[in-house]
């Protein structure tokens, strides 16, 4: 028997490829939930939604998809497969502007709203914009910044609170956003209060920073919170021009929350001023201080400086030229001249501070 055998061909196992994406999986879709007629829903693929789900949903139910504007295919993937929707609210859901806006018409309503950046930790002091559109059967929301009350709105239906119709679900989100920025208020409110102690007992190098960004913060809530209830006011009254039930929008008392917390927030806003005019006066009386004793100091040495320059001069005729304790006498000289104007300075007032 030979010791060398033919060598076998060696078969490799190739994995069958990979099956073609289908047409209607949704490119940057971050996640969908299904709901019934009873409200019950179920959260869907994060890559792929039923064939059609964005023409049709159903005769008793309907669809959230929530998806990444960032990228660049959900453009062109929602202009091809919802051909239905208005192109104004279509055109305005794939915008790149930065102007809060609230619209209805007889098929949809649609709008931007702005709301807090929701980071992996936790709530921030960024602003993101939330772009949406409702019909009686599809809400199609996009973000490209990760939002507080979209997250807020998907752990409760993960929790088992689910909205009756789209419009609930719509006012959950935005009611979510004014308790993100309630939130952000109770922030700044317990930033002042330690703010405002420190301040009483002394002046730190880090208090006007931290306050510079409560102000700021401030200020940026209370522009929000004013356009966004500007927004509201329009689309109250713009809104019986329409005759269709998607634009069944019950922002009341949205609008009544927005209220009172832009109240809250002016009342940050102006605390925040005062407190930074309390530091711009205290700054201002410690530059004085210094300012005060680098005068003093200037005073007090002032006649020893003359004295000095004058036995500096090299010409002759200078008294104690040679006289062997000649140091000893000038140096008591500007002592005693330091003295008597320190002792000027302190009959007259000027060194009780």
């Amino acid at each position: 028997m030979s010791q060398t055998q033919a060598a076998k061909p060696s078969t490799v196992s190739v994995p069958p490829p990979a099956a073609a994406p289908s047409s209607d999986c949704c490119p940057g879709l971050v996640w969908a939930f299904r709901f019934s007629a009873d409200g019950a829903s179920q959260e869907l693929s994060e890559c792929m939604l039923p064939p059609g789900a964005l023409g049709h949903s159903g005769d008793d139910g309907w669809l959230w998809v929530h998806v990444n504007l960032a990228d660049a295919r959900v453009a062109p993937y929602l202009r091809a497969h919802v051909p239905d929707l208005p192109k104004a609210a279509l055109d305005l859901l794939l915008s790149v502007g930065d102007r809060q806006q609230l619209h209805a018409d007889d098929a949809c309503v649609y709008g931007v709203f702005a709301d807090l950046v929701y980071r992996l930790e936790g709530l921030s002091d960024e602003l993101g914009l939330l772009h949406f559109v409702a019909t009686e059967k599809l809400l199609i929301t996009g973000r490209r910044d990760g939002l507080h009350s979209i997250e807020a709105v998907r752990k409760s239906l993960r929790s088992g609170q689910n909205p009756k119709n789209h419009t609930a679900l719509l006012e959950s989100i935005f009611m979510q956003v004014t308790t993100g920025v309630e939130e952000k208020s109770e922030a700044i409110s317990d930033e002042l209060d330690f703010i405002e102690e420190r301040l009483i007992v002394d002046l730190e190098d880090d208090i006007p920073k931290r306050l510079a960004k409560c102000r700021r913060l401030a200020v940026r809530l209370h522009r929000l919170l004013s356009t966004q209830r500007s927004v509201i006011g329009r689309f109250e009254q713009n809104a019986w021009q329409t005759t269709g039930k998607a634009h069944v929008l019950k922002t009341s008392h949205i609008a009544q929350r927005l209220d009172w917390l832009d109240h809250e927030m002016v009342a940050l806003r102006d605390r925040a001023h005062l407190l930074q005019e309390e530091v711009s006066l205290r700054m201002t009386d410690q530059t004085n201080r210094n300012l005060q004793l680098l005068t003093i100091v200037t005073t007090v040495f002032l006649p020893a400086g003359v004295i000095s320059s004058i036995f500096g001069m090299n010409v002759g005729g200078l008294p104690l030229e040679h006289d062997r304790s000649g140091f000893i006498v000038t140096m008591l000289l500007l002592i005693g001249a330091s003295g008597l104007v320190f002792y000027i300075l302190k009959r007259l007032g000027m060194l009780r501070r």
